[in-house]
């Protein structure tokens, strides 16, 4: 017996040696410099001059510059012809798109979308906060042909749209002001009063506006925290699109929202 276990008395092996601190790798410092400046735009949410990002991002105008001309000829910038202020380009809202796709709101919402423009007939848009406004990042086109031209990318006005005045209504207040300072929209006297009202009845509805012949219903999609995370707004023809308080877009509006925030919570 004492020989079959003589190997309990065996000295364990010492133990690997743990490396205090990974080696660090080495990377493109370039590739480094020019994120400094696509993260100086995200921080400042608006188009900056060359001057004003240069500075943000801790380099001359002329290193700037070198830098912004590979990241527009890449397309994650781009230079407004009017301004000459710099932007996030095309391939910075793809790669952005592809990240709101694997965010639990999105998600959630994506697959009703198609339902609801299926039920009511009317086209559905899926808005989320963006630096300009409130974007559209998802759209769903419904049966009845709509005169207007909407798509994914595509900015709300903030007072001229149902979407709009539901991002007012119950988004960040902070982040309210820096969208309305990019639009640079003129508050209305009555504005305030028509947000409360909002507020009171969790949808927002516009008839003809803001263009002619096109009416729409929007509701605000909360998390578990009620943090507003989306906007789903449901758009068809004057006249088509029921917009009664109680009636039945709606009520179908109400009801995706409901089960989306239930699955959030």
């Amino acid at each position: 017996m004492i020989a079959e276990c003589s190997w309990l008395a065996r000295p364990l092996p010492p133990p690997k040696p743990t490396p205090a601190k990974q080696k660090k790798q080495r990377g493109i410092q370039s590739v480094e410099v020019g994120a400094r400046l696509l993260d100086a735009l995200v921080a400042h949410r608006e188009p900056l001059a060359l001057s004003a990002l240069a500075e943000a991002a801790g380099l001359s105008t002329a290193q700037a510059h070198t830098y912004l001309v590979s990241l527009t000829h890449l397309g994650l910038v781009k230079r407004d012809a009017l301004t000459g202020n710099y932007e996030p380009g095309p391939l910075s809202l793809r790669l952005g798109l592809l990240n709101l796709e694997h965010q639990s709101a999105y998600r959630a919402a994506a697959p009703r979308v198609s339902a609801l423009a299926f039920a009511t007939g009317m086209s559905v848009a899926v808005s989320v906060a963006g630096p300009q406004g409130p974007t559209i990042v998802r759209y769903e086109r419904g049966g009845y042909p709509l005169h207007v031209n909407l798509h994914v990318g595509t900015v709300m006005s903030l007072s001229a749209t149902s979407t709009g005045r539901v991002f007012r209504a119950f988004d960040d207040e902070t982040r309210i002001a820096a969208m309305l300072a990019h639009q640079a929209e003129a508050d209305a006297p009555e504005m305030a009063a028509r947000i409360g009202e909002i507020r009171a009845r969790g949808i927002e509805r516009g008839l003809d506006a803001p263009s002619p012949g096109v009416s729409s219903m929007s509701v605000p999609v909360f998390d578990g925290a009620q943090r507003l995370q989306l906007a789903l707004t449901a758009i068809g023809p004057t006249g088509l699109c029921d917009v009664a308080w109680d009636g039945p877009v709606a009520r179908a509006l109400k009801d995706a929202a409901r089960d989306i925030t239930g699955l959030l919570s």
